[in-house]
């Protein structure tokens, strides 16, 4: 617990982990404060692809955080940070209206079409999946072009359970075309990379937490920070042994972690 009472950074995922649909989990705010009353820093990690951080900073005001762009790292964020060096010709988005924007706004080549010169075909998740588009998608995977996805999450929590996030799609184009994308967002160390980078606080004094043990553990994991796994979302006890990824921490909810920081 000491170790604990050390950390300086939490990088929070935000889905299942601090709220549920328009539902702010009970302690979340208290724990932001403790976070800020001992000298830490906080920043939401997010697997989703579907929102810009403009919409994330709407959508936490309207459950009471005041929170800014300084406060967010995307897989949008690290999949700009991993594409950009590549120079690509042309980059097929496959997900929301509002990914394909921010990934234009960031100056990279993107269409939504199929047409001549796509050398790369990168995948979100797409709260606006049509037919045509897994279509375009294994079309486009006849070629040897690039194929990169952000994230691997099998399904998104809802108030009435789940749907199907983009690792369930990416398993629908790999059952049509036999090639599965490079995922960038949680479980790769990438967005924690950055975190590091841009708060310059050590590994040592950083913890991942989440409720997801296949992506934010195992990301924590990957990154060699602390991980802090609660039960308040998709993930169970038994998700331990299923996937082989062990959290040095295990909470019920960010409000018993907090208890018991408060200790």
């Amino acid at each position: 617990m000491q170790k604990l009472k050390n950390v300086k950074l939490y990088l929070l995922d935000m889905d299942g982990t601090i709220y549920l649909d328009n539902d702010l989990f009970d302690g979340v705010i208290d724990f932001l404060e403790y976070v800020k009353s001992v000298g830490g820093k906080y920043m939401f990690l997010t697997n989703n692809s579907s929102k810009s951080v403009d919409k994330y900073i709407e959508k936490l005001k309207s459950l009471g955080i005041d929170a800014t762009a300084d406060d967010f790292l995307t897989s949008v964020d690290a999949t700009v940070f991993y594409l950009k060096p590549k120079n690509h010709k042309k980059i097929y988005a496959l997900g929301t209206e509002s990914f394909k924007s921010q990934l234009i706004k960031e100056g990279l080549p993107i269409t939504d079409k199929l047409e001549d010169g796509i050398d790369c075909l990168c995948m979100g998740f797409d709260t606006e999946l049509c037919f045509k588009k897994l279509e375009d998608a294994c079309i486009l995977l006849r070629d040897d072009i690039e194929y990169v996805a952000t994230n691997p999450d099998l399904v998104c929590p809802t108030w009435y359970g789940s749907v199907p996030d983009c690792g369930s799609v990416s398993e629908m184009i790999y059952n049509a075309t036999g090639k599965r994308p490079f995922f960038i967002g949680k479980p790769n160390s990438l967005m924690v990379d950055l975190a590091v980078e841009k708060t310059a606080i050590s590994r040592e004094q950083t913890a991942l937490v989440g409720d997801r043990l296949y992506t934010d553990i195992a990301c924590g994991v990957n990154a060699g920070v602390n991980s802090i796994f609660v039960l308040s979302g998709e993930g169970t006890m038994e998700d331990i042994k299923k996937y082989g990824v062990n959290p040095d921490y295990v909470y019920k909810d960010i409000k018993t972690l907090l208890e018991d920081l408060q200790k």
